[in-house]
């Protein structure tokens, strides 16, 4: 499975709508990702530390806009 990384000036040209939905995918992508890994099927645990700095990212700049 290849990440593609979310930058967050891409997060920031999204609009509110498109980036909570991101953060829902990425949270469900997180939870399989996990799974895997558990279960021994998925041999790259680097995908989960990714997921999750995508996910922080998102937050962040969520917070960002809540500060304006």
């Amino acid at each position: 499975m290849k990440l593609a990384r979310l930058k967050a000036s891409e997060i920031r040209s999204m609009s509110r709508e498109e980036r909570l939905k991101r953060l829902q995918e990425l949270r469900n992508e997180l939870m399989m990702a996990r799974m895997r890994t558990a279960s021994g099927l998925e041999e790259n645990t680097r995908i989960v530390r990714e997921l999750k700095r995508a996910i922080a990212r998102i937050l962040t700049v969520e917070k960002e806009e809540e500060g304006k």
